[in-house]
């Protein structure tokens, strides 16, 4: 046994040697000789076990972000236990099978769809070839939906098994990819570097299918039976408020058990006969659920110790959010690069400097509202944040006066 363990340290620390090596400018195919000569075999938990320690170490997760797509060079057919069957995940309609069917079909589409848009306006530079490529460009962007389950669902159950470090490098490139897709949608939109639209196009492609090989030969065997099958449950059922990308989901998964969803159907039914007092008032529980998701706004409440405990269901809302967030820290709902922002309005408003934020973004047709607020007692005990997001602009558009009669 002490020589299994003696071997997968070493492994580990030939690994974190590796990524420094290309952190202090080694050429990639230098290390990938080295690799292949030290290196028998790693498993996706190796990978995320190195990665956590090299944070742990110091080193940033922007920096381990930067090397992500690097490494992964590196790592590319050198994973052993990647395609081991496996009944559990692969049947029809388990988060993970959706999952992969997405990959494929991404897949499908950028070589069929895509690539054509492309070579097209490689070769004739006509107007119809240009709005096409941006058509297929703005479809291409859907794929926000695959990445905001996986943040919004996977990423809170493997911070709860106390695996951050992947998930912390995965949302930044993940938002690395929207971010390359949204800046030539608005270059071809402005007509503007069009010179260089095919080559940044290829280098988000390049990226696009590092993640599915990331996703499917290390997040996924990582988490394949770490999460509990109650837990699958959960994000299956989920996974339908955030919505799917180049498929049609037909399939329910539904396992062979006690039907859980019953169960907490009872379950809620009998908490429904209580009631909830107030200073101004008593309502039922049924009726303040209700009375909450009937307003045109998103409200989010997150506690003393930056812990989300509560949030809204209004019928349009506008930022995904999923029964998996309850009791997450609220840093760990962000990505990586606005984690400070969300920090600084905290401090700001546990200090007392400040009992309120505002930010107003545009967003397609819709200017959004954001605003926070501090949550306070009588004595003024700082109690929780809560946020307070609204589309505005029919409201910029009213003029004039409409009486109730009328």
């Amino acid at each position: 046994m002490s020589e299994v363990i003696n071997n997968r340290e070493y492994r580990r620390e030939t690994l974190k040697k590796l990524i420094r090596r290309l952190h202090e400018g080694e050429p990639v195919e230098k290390v990938k000789e080295d690799f292949g000569k030290l290196i028998d075999g790693i498993t996706a938990t190796e990978i995320s076990q190195m990665e956590a320690e090299l944070v742990a170490e110091g080193m940033p997760v922007e920096e381990v972000q930067r090397l992500c797509d690097v490494h992964a060079a590196v790592f590319k057919g050198s994973i052993d236990d990647i395609h081991k069957a496996d009944e559990h995940i692969d049947q029809p309609g388990h988060p993970i099978d959706t999952f992969k069917s997405e990959n494929r079909a991404i897949d499908d589409f950028i070589t069929d769809v895509l690539r054509k848009a492309m070579e097209a306006w490689r070769n004739e530079r006509s107007e119809e070839n240009y709005q096409n490529l941006l058509k297929q460009v703005q479809e291409l962007y859907s794929i926000d939906k695959h990445y905001s389950r996986k943040e919004n669902l996977l990423f809170p159950y493997m911070e709860k098994y106390e695996i951050t470090t992947p998930p912390k490098v995965m949302w930044g490139v993940d938002d690395e990819i929207r971010d390359g897709i949204k800046e030539i949608i608005d270059n071809l939109k402005n007509r503007k570097d069009e010179e260089n639209i095919l080559r940044k196009l290829e280098d988000v492609i390049t990226r696009i299918n590092d993640m599915i090989f990331k996703e499917e030969n290390i997040l996924f065997p990582m988490i394949a039976d770490l999460f509990t099958e109650d837990e699958w449950m959960v994000i299956e059922k989920e996974s339908g408020e955030i919505g799917y990308c180049f498929i049609e989901r037909k399939e329910t998964w539904k396992p062979e058990r006690v039907d859980i969803e019953e169960k907490e159907k009872d379950k809620g039914e009998r908490t429904a006969e209580g009631y909830i007092k107030f200073e101004t008032g008593i309502l039922e529980l049924k009726e303040l659920t209700h009375l909450l998701n009937v307003l045109p706004i998103d409200v989010t409440f997150i506690d003393k110790d930056d812990i989300v405990r509560y949030f809204s269901k209004p019928n349009d809302r506008i930022f995904a959010r999923t029964k998996a967030v309850i009791g997450r820290a609220v840093q760990n709902c962000h990505p990586p690069a606005s984690v400070h922002v969300v920090e600084s309005i905290l401090n700001d408003f546990k200090s007392g400097r400040k009992d309120s934020e505002e930010f107003w973004i545009n967003m397609g047709p819709r200017l959004v509202y954001i605003r926070y607020f501090a949550v306070r007692d009588e004595a003024g005990n700082y109690l929780g944040t809560a946020e307070v997001t609204q589309d505005i602009k029919q409201i910029q558009n009213i003029r004039g006066e409409k009486r109730i009669l009328e």
